[in-house]
């Protein structure tokens, strides 16, 4: 089994965010399955590998390099196109290609889709995002009728359904770091997320949405945007509710409905199975293994599927028009 080496820009400071946390839990996850270690690539940290220093060693075909940071991949892959490199895929709409000689690990379908798509050649697997335990309904009494949280939320949220909302029930609006969020969540009765907007502004998807999950797995009703990789497991009218439908009107109208009502979610944990840890370190042992196999095939055999390139689907297009053209005009000759 190679060494996995999780390549970040920093673990700390202007690098700290969700997609900070979540790869730093899938390294944790994989060193129950191999050995594993964080490398970080931008600033230097006490007690960590840095990147430049480690490629000064002469033989590194025993590791794997597992990229994730969007905006840096393309640079990454280029410096590290002589050894074994993962891409770690969260969000989707990144405006890069990668070779077939760089696997893809996707945290969502809906980012699985999108890679399978844009690079049809790469060996690609689907590894979903913890939910942690502590995200669970503790049937307690919920004081809060609506908690949103403000960082991506778009602003027809906070500024037109938000004050709608304060006028009719009690609202909790969230503005920093939450020490205890699953206590929090037990205490909402409905949750609010509504991030297309904040993502359409990035230029690329919702890589998973882990927010929407956590509080349906502590009892909230969840109104939310579908968007990216959300559309895995929301299914509004089933499991949570479309928010931004229409009106504000209609909005309100739902949402206190569902708080007059004290309607309680029914999701079984089987709903969660997928997301809790036992499943991924399974997903993990698999793909792992697929990975060493993969690399040790690569030191044998160069590529030799031709990839989708601009130049080649022009060719595509150009013969499917010419054949149309004969098939119309030359099947009677």
């Amino acid at each position: 089994m190679r060494k996995l080496y999780f390549l970040l820009p920093g673990t700390d400071g202007k690098f700290a965010c969700g997609g900070l946390w979540a790869e730093l839990k899938t390294f944790k996850l994989a060193q129950q399955v191999c050995q594993a270690d964080v490398v970080t690539y931008r600033q230097r940290e006490t007690g960590k590998l840095f990147l430049d220093d480690l490629l000064k060693e002469q033989n590194l075909d025993d590791v794997i390099f597992v990229v994730s940071w969007g905006f840096d991949i393309a640079k990454l892959a280029a410096k590290l196109k002589p050894y074994n490199v993962v891409y770690h895929a969260h969000s989707a709409g990144y405006k890069f290609n990668l070779p077939a000689s760089i696997p893809i690990i996707t945290v969502s379908r809906n980012t699985l889709g999108y890679w399978g798509q844009k690079s049809p050649n790469s060996l690609i697997f689907y590894l979903p995002n913890e939910i942690s335990y502590e995200f669970k309904n503790l049937h307690i009494e919920r004081d809060i009728d609506v908690l949103v949280q403000a960082r991506k939320s778009s602003e027809y949220l906070l500024k037109q359904l938000i004050p709608a909302l304060q006028e009719k029930c009690k609202v909790q609006l969230v503005t920093s770091y939450v020490e205890d969020l699953p206590g929090l969540f037990n205490r909402a009765k409905v949750y609010l997320y509504d991030s297309a907007e904040y993502w359409a502004q990035q230029n690329v998807s919702e890589g998973f949405g882990l927010q929407p999950m956590e509080a349906l797995a502590c009892g909230c009703q969840v109104f939310s945007s579908v968007n990216g990789g959300l559309s895995d497991y929301l299914d509004p009218g089933f499991n949570c509710y479309k928010i931004a439908a229409y009106s504000q009107q209609y909005d309100v109208q739902r949402i206190l409905k569902v708080i007059d009502a004290s309607i309680s979610p029914t999701l079984s944990e089987d709903f969660f199975a997928e997301y809790r840890v036992e499943n991924i370190i399974k997903r993990l042992q698999v793909i792992v293994e697929e990975l060493n196999d993969f690399f040790d095939h690569k030191k044998q055999q160069v590529s030799n599927i031709p990839s989708l390139t601009r130049g080649r689907l022009v060719k595509l297009f150009a013969r499917r028009i010419y054949n149309k053209f004969q098939k119309k005009y030359f099947r009677d000759l």
